[in-house]
């Protein structure tokens, strides 16, 4: 046997390992419902990859829902697109901008309960496959929302609705009752390097 044979045998035998793997995964997977997704973590990408979400699910034609807390002030790529090309999708942003920007704790409260109540008929309507709720983590830890009223909501919601939550920390209480939770590492960054902000990858 020569050694490119030996290394295609050695290939399929762990490609069938590996397929056995799956195979019993999927398997064992038995239930269908929605799940709750959190994205966190100091790295970029995590509102991206949400966004990504929201176009595969409107690839299927579902009703998607997307309330962000915290930005609004600066028009970003995926705000343009959803406004212009997606009409179908109820979106909504707080608008205030940045906390550390606005420096107003009763404005950001009074802005983020306003924006809650725009995000929890969504949470409530069995008519959403999928509601993203972009830096919601934000509005828990610097406590601008009731923790227990947003883990309520979440849990709540109908069985076939998935929801993602985005934004660093969030807490251990969030994070237990999420189905899945991403941590996007932060390993090196442009901007740290003096690198402006590019439109159209980093808004």
């Amino acid at each position: 046997m020569t050694e490119d044979e030996k290394r295609n045998q050695k290939h399929k035998a762990a490609m069938e390992k590996q397929k056995a793997k799956v195979d019993s995964n999927i398997a064992s997977a038995s239930q269908e419902r929605g799940v709750a997704i959190l994205l966190t973590g100091n790295g970029k990408g995590k509102s991206s990859s949400a966004f990504g979400m929201v176009m595969r699910a409107l690839g299927y034609g579902h009703k998607v829902g997307v309330v962000q807390f915290i930005k609004g002030q600066q028009l970003s790529g995926e705000e343009i697109y959803l406004r212009d090309k997606c009409p179908e999708v109820d979106f909504y942003q707080m608008g205030t901008g940045f906390t550390w920007n606005t420096q107003d704790r009763s404005g950001d409260i009074d802005a983020a309960e306003t924006t809650w109540q725009k995000a929890l008929p969504m949470l409530q309507s069995d008519e959403y496959q999928l509601v993203v709720l972009d830096e919601l983590t934000y509005m828990l830890a610097y406590d601008y929302l009731d923790q227990n009223n947003v883990i309520h909501a979440i849990q709540q919601r109908p069985v076939e609705q998935s929801v993602i939550v985005t934004g660093r920390g969030g807490g251990s209480e969030l994070r237990e009752i999420m189905d899945t939770v991403s941590e996007v590492k932060d390993i090196k960054h442009a901007f740290k390097a003096g690198i402006k902000a590019r439109k159209g990858v980093d808004y």
